[in-house]
């Protein structure tokens, strides 16, 4: 909950990311909240006094996701809009702002994208959303103790790169820094 802020505030990617990990954490304990405070929530926690917060943060994102119809797979609005936000700032980076650096970022991630975007299955998937994915997935492998090869380290560093100038530019944008003949 004061994770999830805090990083909206400071970079737009990691809360996308940070978000996933919520959403998949509610579909692990299948929605039971209860549970997911008591196994997940009160082990990270130092501080109890925020616990009916948490609790509360959690099941309204749970609730959302049912609503929504998105039990098994998708995400809340919020995150959505995030994403979406995220792939409007890329088109107007790339064909309205015409951004020389961040054009060259794309560029050098491109390869790699379309071998993830073949590997993941996720032909339909705007580039962004796969950007996100692919961190994600770095992110899992990493958790899992997987290792992970050189080439795929340029990949995936290819892709963070292209994402992290984006989340910056995004940042810039929200506050009203946002030049767009300045790179």
């Amino acid at each position: 909950m004061q994770t999830a802020a805090q990083k909206k505030l400071e970079n737009i990617a990691e809360y996308v990311l940070y978000m996933y990990h919520v959403e998949d954490t509610i579909r692990k304990f299948s929605f039971n909240i209860p549970l997911l405070i008591e196994k997940y929530v009160k082990l990270q926690l130092p501080d109890t006094s925020f616990l009916g917060q948490y609790e509360n943060w959690y099941a309204s994102i749970a609730h959302e996701l049912q609503q929504t119809g998105k039990e098994s797979s998708g995400h809340i609005g919020e995150v959505d809009e995030a994403i979406l936000e995220l792939v409007y700032l890329h088109q107007t980076l790339l064909t309205v702002v015409n951004d020389s650096k961040y054009q060259e970022l794309v560029e050098r991630s491109l390869v790699y994208l379309e071998e993830f975007r073949k590997k993941a299955a996720m032909p339909g998937n705007h580039d962004v959303e796969l950007l996100l994915h692919a961190m994600r997935m770095k992110l899992q492998l990493k958790m899992r103790g997987k290792e992970i090869t050189q080439e795929t380290e340029e990949a995936f560093d290819a892709m963070r790169i292209q994402l992290a100038y984006l989340s910056r530019e995004f940042h810039k944008m929200k506050s009203g820094d946002w030049v767009t003949n300045q790179n």
